[in-house]
């Protein structure tokens, strides 16, 4: 038995969250291997909340027309129309040890130019 005492959750060796009960008689902790009885768990109730993210924020959803004119604006110079003031965005477009890609969107005539990093 451990010298620790905390939320029954948790592992009190290493604090790892415990599985729940199942129908064998000791709990075992994933990480340390630290075990308890089942019989601890007694009168406790263990309860889960499941919550989906609104249909309007997932990723699946019809972008807008405007939708690429949204984030941070930067003073450049759009190359085609010349006039300052581009939106950007970063993509991780290669192996992670390599630069992400910038993609800069003209406020004014929508141009999109890329820059590797």
């Amino acid at each position: 038995m451990s010298c620790f005492k905390g939320d029954i959750n948790f592992c009190p060796e290493c604090g790892n969250i415990l599985p729940v009960p199942d129908m064998r008689d000791v709990v075992v902790c994933p990480r340390c291997s630290f075990n308890i009885s089942v019989r601890e768990f007694l009168g406790h109730v263990i309860k889960s909340t499941v919550i989906f993210n609104p249909l309007e924020q997932s990723s699946s959803t019809v972008e807008s027309e405007d939708s690429e004119l949204t984030g941070p604006v930067v003073d450049r110079r759009c190359s085609r129309c010349n006039k300052e003031g581009m939106v950007y965005h970063t993509r991780q477009m290669r192996s992670a040890d390599e630069g992400q890609t910038v993609f800069f969107t003209c406020t004014h005539c929508r141009y999109q130019e890329k820059e590797d990093s």
